[in-house]
């Protein structure tokens, strides 16, 4: 009776150990190009498709390797997922989130324009579409001064960047080749604006008076008045980076920081830059 209960603690201690080691299994990560984490075990991996299974299930699932840009393997190695390299099986140095379009030759896409104030370090969502739209419609209008080049239109440049994952936040830290074939396009204009806000105090004196004439037409007393009224103005110190590609070399890049203190100097700043840009031709 004795053995017994012996053999069944060591039944139950093996099974207690073997159910942990199964809980504490690392399991395969895969990170899709929306940033979807998958965790599970991987099976197979093939030039097109990724086989895996969901902790606990023998069921194998198939997913297409366009999705997916990166794997973290449990043994701790990593894997990306290049699509332009033909072999997405292969490891990739770029950024993990490249999908290729087909490179259309003279077309140039405006890339949204990180538009940064430098004191809190805040990006702005809706002046850095603005600024982006600004900068479109600013080329679309020298259309005839840019050719033989084409201006992607900015739908189009925006459903392929949200695609990929990229918008003003980091539009910076993407390499330029990889936004070339995410827009299929061969040129390229990339801006940023950064500013700081200071205030000022203007003063504003309104005389007025009353006098009191004798008969004989001479004045006799007079009480003047005078008002002062302080007016808080705000200024706006701008500074706009300009820089411009083509097969992903850099031909022209500009600092400019506008004259003027106002709110929308930078406007002009844009509009000097792209008339001195190389792609610019008068006309």
């Amino acid at each position: 009776m004795k053995i017994k209960k012996v053999a069944a603690l060591l039944i139950l201690f093996f099974v207690c150990v073997f159910s942990f080691a199964q809980g504490g299994k690392k399991l395969d990560k895969i990170i899709k190009r929306d940033y979807t984490i998958i965790e599970g075990t991987i099976s197979k991996i093939s030039d097109k498709t990724v086989e895996y299974s969901l902790p606990g299930e023998t069921l194998l699932i198939v997913l297409n390797v366009s999705q997916i840009a990166r794997i973290d393997f449990a043994s701790g190695r990593s894997q990306t997922f290049d699509v332009s390299q033909g072999s997405s099986s292969a490891p990739s140095s770029g950024s993990g989130y490249v999908a290729a379009t087909e490179i259309k030759q003279n077309t140039i896409a405006v890339l949204p324009v990180p538009f940064l104030n430098s004191d809190s370090q805040q990006s702005s969502e809706e002046m850095a579409k603005f600024a982006q739209n600004d900068m479109y419609n600013k080329l679309l209008d020298k259309s005839g001064n840019i050719a033989p080049l084409t201006v992607q239109d900015l739908r189009t440049t925006n459903s392929l960047l949200s695609k990929a994952g990229i918008d003003y936040r980091n539009i910076d830290s993407t390499p330029i080749e990889d936004l070339e074939k995410i827009l299929g396009v061969d040129n390229i204009v990339a801006a940023k604006v950064s500013f700081t806000i200071g205030t000022g105090t203007t003063a504003t004196t309104y005389n007025s008076g009353n006098a009191k004439v004798s008969d004989n037409n001479k004045k006799v007393t007079t009480n003047d008045y005078s008002t002062t009224t302080a007016n808080n103005q705000q200024y706006y110190y701008y500074t706009v980076y300009f820089d411009m590609y083509k097969n992903a070399t850099k031909i022209y890049s500009q600092t400019r920081k506008p004259f003027l203190a106002v709110k929308d100097s930078w406007m002009e700043s844009v509009q000097y830059l792209l008339k001195r840009s190389p792609i610019y031709v008068k006309k």
